[in-house]
């Protein structure tokens, strides 16, 4: 509607700048948006203020002009007002606004989609250590960085959900020591320390020597699934792994059942990967080391203490950053630029990262350096999510993940189910914290449960149909005749539903997914009522007009509210 009515306004402007000045002007991109009250209609615009000093008139003169020159815009606006110094106040006629219930039924499941020109765009996300079972704030993630990647599809882009399978560094070490420290204890072994332990009285390992208590090490994984693949490999190999070094089949063993798991999980909520990018991929093929040698021919790369440093004040940053150790190992930043520049390199013409609080001071140092190695720094973006704190009975769960007492996705999807996650976890923009009540998320009470609100609502559409197919009444086609939609709270409900247009395209743009949710609910808030008023507002009724058009406007929401959820990637269910 927006669309149709700015472009009728360009033709107007173009009309009045002609009649007041006598010239032609170049059109500003002017605002056209839903006023603060609707009594002064249905969109306001500015474009008579920003014309004002190019044509040197008064703007009430020139919203005059523009007003008069505009009319009626064929059809489409009952009434154009000029209020204060020359704002344009217009109201939609309802007889264009019910003919976009007929654009929604015509346009189907494409319906809300606002096509782009095509890029290909990378959306990485979650991309966790295969350490352990994934986290609320890993879940949390999971869903924002689908959900993103769904929006994109739905504007044309060529999307890849991508996650960096980070299975190299010392978060990795140390997992395979703590398997390694559990499968001697229950072996009644003591755990000889490597070779690095001896060496450094500093370094994360156990320095314990046979015959002594097995020495977990210094911050390892902890919870009970180390144990298990510990139990394992007891089973499988019994005594035969004792002189094996923590990096090898006990890391493996780990990485391999761990990842299982979080593929598991993630399968549960609905979400698939198309690549799955080894960091170890980048180590085997010395893309770090092209990666600091580029760099260094720049002048971006120097030694200092013994340590190799990125000159990132020379980018515009606050500080320089150690990019490989004294003991030679790399910091976490050097494998982010290189993979960075190997998005690029894949041809990936926009990369979307989203990552949590956590992330928030490395991303600068990695977006510049990619830039500085021939990346477009512009086309590297950030969505950064805030952490999730669980609450049950009015009060916070405490969870620590170094002594793995967390809640886990799969414990909360076996709780709540899939959708009650999903909607939930999309609930808040990524920005803010988000307190998952799961008191609330339990609840079976439709009208409390905002997912359960809004899949009821679409739910009671097919309850609606199958009552008048029982009936013998026909369903209408997308041609029907709505013009005894004339109710207000009618007229309204039709104004809400076709924003969904430009809701998803918000929602795309600015990568904020929850402003779907806000919308469902927002829809589910005015079709809940309006059907439960089975009086004022029945569906079947004796007036077989009436009845045509009330059910055309049942199909528009399930239409509607199902676009939205499957963009949400939450079920529609036709009963509950």
């Amino acid at each position: 509607m927006s669309a149709s009515l700015r472009e009728r306004l360009f033709e107007a402007v173009g009309v009045a700048a002609a009649t007041v000045a006598g010239a032609d002007v170049e059109l500003p991109d002017f605002a056209l948006d839903p006023p603060r009250s609707p009594e002064h209609g249905d969109f306001a615009a500015n474009v008579a203020m920003m014309l004002a000093k190019p044509l040197r008139r008064k703007p009430r003169e020139i919203a005059e002009a523009i007003a008069t020159a505009l009319g009626d815009a064929g059809g489409l606006l009952a009434a154009v007002e000029v209020a204060g110094p020359g704002f344009l106040n217009l109201r939609i006629s309802d007889a264009e606004w019910r003919s976009g219930l007929s654009e929604i039924l015509a346009a189907g499941e494409r319906y809300g989609a606002v096509p782009q020109p095509s890029r290909r765009v990378q959306v990485e996300f979650v991309s966790a250590n295969p350490t352990g079972p994934l986290t609320l704030g890993h879940g949390r993630q999971a869903i924002i960085g689908d959900c993103i990647a769904r929006l994109l599809e739905l504007q044309g882009h060529e999307v890849t959900r991508e996650y960096y399978f980070n299975d190299g560094g010392r978060q990795m070490r140390v997992l395979g020591a703590s398997v390694r420290a559990r499968y001697l204890e229950q072996l009644g072994r003591a755990a000889p320390p490597p070779v690095e332990a001896l060496a450094d009285p500093d370094a994360d390992w156990p320095q314990t020597l046979g015959g002594l208590p097995v020495e977990f090490p210094r911050d390892g994984y902890q919870g009970e699934y180390i144990g298990e693949i510990a139990a394992a490999l007891v089973e499988a190999h019994g005594e035969a792994l004792v002189e094996e070094p923590p990096e090898g089949r006990f890391r493996d063993a780990a990485q391999e059942r761990i990842f299982a798991e979080i593929r598991a999980t993630l399968d549960a909520l609905g979400i698939v990967f198309d690549e799955y990018y080894n960091e170890t991929t980048l180590y085997r093929e010395k893309k770090l080391d092209e990666a600091v040698a580029d760099l260094r021919a720049q002048g971006l790369v120097y030694e200092a203490d013994e340590a190799t440093w990125l000159r990132a004040t020379d980018l515009g940053l606050d500080r320089d950053r150690v990019l490989i150790k004294r003991t030679g190992e790399p910091t976490y930043l050097l494998p982010d630029i290189a993979y960075h520049r190997e998005k690029f390199r894949r041809g990936f013409e926009r990369v979307v990262d989203v990552q949590g609080a956590d992330h928030i001071e490395q991303f600068p140092f990695v977006r510049e350096a990619a830039g500085a190695l021939g990346c477009d720094r512009d086309a590297i973006e950030l969505v950064m999510h805030q952490f999730v704190t669980l609450t049950r009975g009015g009060e916070q769960v405490k969870q620590s993940t170094r002594r793995a007492t967390y809640v886990t996705v799969d414990e909360l999807l076996g709780d709540v189910g899939a959708d009650v996650f999903r909607f939930f976890m999309i609930g808040r923009k990524a920005e803010g914290h988000l307190d998952f009540d799961l008191d609330l998320a339990r609840d079976q009470d439709w009208k409390k449960n905002p997912a359960f609100y809004v899949q009821y609502a679409f739910a009671r559409t097919h309850g609606i149909e199958r009552r008048a197919r029982e009936a013998g009444v026909a369903m209408p086609d997308a041609g029907f005749d709505a013009a005894p939609l004339a109710l207000p709270e009618e007229l309204e409900l039709i104004k809400l539903l076709l924003r969904l247009p430009e809701t998803l395209d918000r929602a795309a743009r600015l990568r904020e997914p929850h402003h779907v949710a806000y919308y469902l609910r927002d829809v589910a808030g005015a079709w809940n009522p309006y059907i439960q008023d089975g009086t004022r507002h029945r569906v079947l009724s004796d007036d077989p007009a009436l009845t045509q058009a009330r059910l055309g406007l049942c199909l528009a929401v399930r239409q509607v509210l199902g676009n939205g959820l499957r963009a949400l990637g939450v079920g529609a269910p036709e009963r509950m």
